[in-house]
Formats: structure tokens, sequence, C-alpha cells
């Protein structure tokens, strides 16, 4: 992809910050290039999964699917999750190293690193040694000062309003 190699970051608590890297990726693969999405702390089916298994250009990587959220489990289940996107993150680095990919959006690998169940050092390690050409976008609430530095692109999603604060809970379609 020509100019590009930058890293972003779509950050806060509002919604929007995966829609906005999910319609990212559909544009670049739109132009012809290789998108490759890795998700962290998602395992569930999702509406955009359906639509991104349509085109060619999009592949989609993520790990086990987990019963608990990271603030429900013990630290040995922690450690366990850790290990399994450890692995899949050496899968990405090999396909990165190997393959030419465009783009790589790491969907809420923020919150995978602020919960324990990510190394944040290696994914600096990484972004410091990326291929020059890829395009990185990384999503979650909370980014750490250090992947802010390296990012050339920081976008914050602030919730004003949400309907969950009403007891409406996520739509099929709207918010999954």
């Amino acid at each position: 992809m020509k100019d590009g190699g930058l890293i972003h970051i779509y950050c806060g608590d509002g919604k929007g910050k995966t829609t906005a890297a999910m319609g990212l990726s559909i544009r670049c693969a739109g132009h012809g290039n290789h998108v490759l999405i890795v998700q962290f702390l998602k395992s569930r089916p999702t509406g955009e999964l359906a639509s991104l298994a349509l085109l060619p250009n999009i592949e989609v990587m993520r790990g086990k699917e987990t019963k608990k959220f990271t603030f429900q489990m013990n630290d040995e289940e922690k450690a366990e999750v850790k290990r399994e996107h450890m692995v899949l993150f050496d899968k990405v680095k090999q396909k990165c190293a190997n393959e030419h990919i465009d783009l790589l959006i790491f969907d809420e690998i923020i919150g995978a690193c602020n919960t324990g169940v990510f190394d944040q050092a290696a994914l600096v390690e990484f972004l410091k040694n990326k291929p020059q050409e890829l395009e990185v976008v990384m999503t979650g609430r909370n980014p750490a000062p250090e992947l802010v530095e390296l990012a050339d692109y920081v976008s914050e999603v602030c919730m004003r309003k949400h309907p969950f604060k009403r007891g409406i809970p996520a739509r099929v379609g709207i918010e999954k």
C-alpha cells in the first residue's frame, strides 16, 4: 500500500471503536489490499464477522472462546488466556513476516494489555519493528502512554449517552 506504515489507535469509552476499525478494513480491501483482523477478548459470533467473511481480501483470526469476562477470571484462567493470546500473536507475526499484509487490525488489544492477558512489551516491540509498509490499527479503552506515543493517529470515541445506562442490552445488528 503506497504511503502505508502508520499506526492508529481508536480508544475511548464510547461505542464505535471496533466499528470504525471494521469500516477501515472494508475501505482498504475495496482497493484490493490484504487485511488481517485479529480479535482479542472477543469470541462470540458477530454480524461484522459474517459480512467480512464474504470479502476475499479480509482474513480474521481470533482466540478461543471464553465463558467469562477478564474481571471474572482468577489468576490461573487469566494466565491461560494470556498464553493463548501470545500463541495467536506469534502466528500473526509469522504471517506479517511471510505474507504481504497491508492493514493489520488488533481489535481490543489495548483491553487485553490493560487486563494482563496480553504482553504489552511484546506489542511495543512488534510496533517498533513492524514491516515498514504495514498499517496497524489498535482498539480499546485507556491506551498506555507508550502506545499513544508510538501512534500516528489517536482517535477517541467519547460516550455522552448510551442505551445500556437505561437497561437496554446489546442488540443484534447494532451492537453485536
